[in-house]
């Protein structure tokens, strides 16, 4: 951390610079797509605005954007990054299972579902067989079309919020801060689309700084942004494509399910806890 008070003043005005335009230009979008409708070039727009915030920041302290930590990860990070996202998503719907709050979906949901992804012969398919096509074409080809949205995210939360954070706060605090701010920004989405929305609102703010606390950890060991691009970006598909279309739920238990559900908050807290013991120890 900065000591001396002057570069800690000036670190913080880049930190609320950069907040103030990041929430002037996301609420063009958020305007979108609460009032007109909920598109993807809208959830595009929202989704890239933490970047060009990130730029003009930038811009106006006299800073290159190539000052950014764009270099490409050691392999271990991205390996990590990926498996770390499918592993809590794929915990959280086995215990689903398990536990009986619903079950994997038949054979004609995983066909229907299969048949939506437009793969061929799905007549022929059996069920088994369209459902490992389905997770392998959305686990490559469909994390990869995520990453283009979750880029413009991460290129201004990790990949310049964090590090500005970074300069006046321990690892504990950039990863509680950020994570508070990155959920609250999500708030009117939540706020006009949820059923539930006091829950919907408090388990997406464990899930999402629980997520923070990971990608912190795993930025910060890689000196790189794109761990956390791979992470969000697997993450989303695996919680909101994948895992989904092969549950069945069983009437009642909805507050369980999905990224608003309680047992996805509580799997990504323990994971959490063990990132941010981790991170500790070794004084990042």
């Amino acid at each position: 951390m900065l000591k001396q008070g002057d570069e800690r003043k000036k670190a913080w005005r880049t930190i609320l610079v950069f907040l103030a335009i990041v929430t002037a230009t996301s609420s063009i979008f958020h305007f979108a797509i609460v009032n007109l409708y909920p598109s993807s070039i809208y959830i595009g727009g929202l989704m890239w605005c933490p970047a060009l915030a990130a730029f003009i920041t930038l811009k106006l302290n006299g800073r290159s954007i190539s000052s950014l930590p764009w270099k490409w990860a050691q392999r271990k990070y991205i390996s990590l990054s990926y498996f770390i996202p499918a592993l809590y998503v794929a915990i959280t719907y086995l215990f689903l299972w398990i536990f009986g709050f619903g079950g994997i979906t038949d054979s004609t949901g995983i066909l229907r579902w299969a048949q939506e992804l437009g793969l061929i012969g799905i007549g022929t398919m059996s069920p088994e067989l369209a459902a490992a096509a389905g997770v392998v074409l959305l686990g490559t080809v469909g994390v990869i079309r995520a990453m283009a949205t979750t880029l413009g995210e991460e290129i201004g939360w990790r990949g310049f919020f964090i590090y500005e954070l970074r300069k006046v706060l321990p690892f504990s605090g950039v990863s509680l801060v950020s994570g508070i701010v990155w959920a609250s920004w999500h708030w009117p989405i939540i706020v006009f689309y949820g059923s539930n929305i006091i829950l919907e609102m408090a388990v997406f703010f464990v899930v999402i700084i629980s997520m923070s606390f990971m990608m912190t950890y795993y930025t910060f060991k890689s000196n790189s942004l794109w761990p956390a691009v791979i992470f969000h970006a697997v993450s989303n598909v695996y919680v909101q494509k994948i895992f989904p279309p092969l549950t069945a739920q069983v009437e009642g238990n909805e507050p369980w399910f999905g990224e608003y559900g309680i047992m996805f908050a509580l799997i990504t807290l323990v994971f959490s806890l063990y990132f941010w013991r981790k991170a500790i120890k070794e004084k990042l």
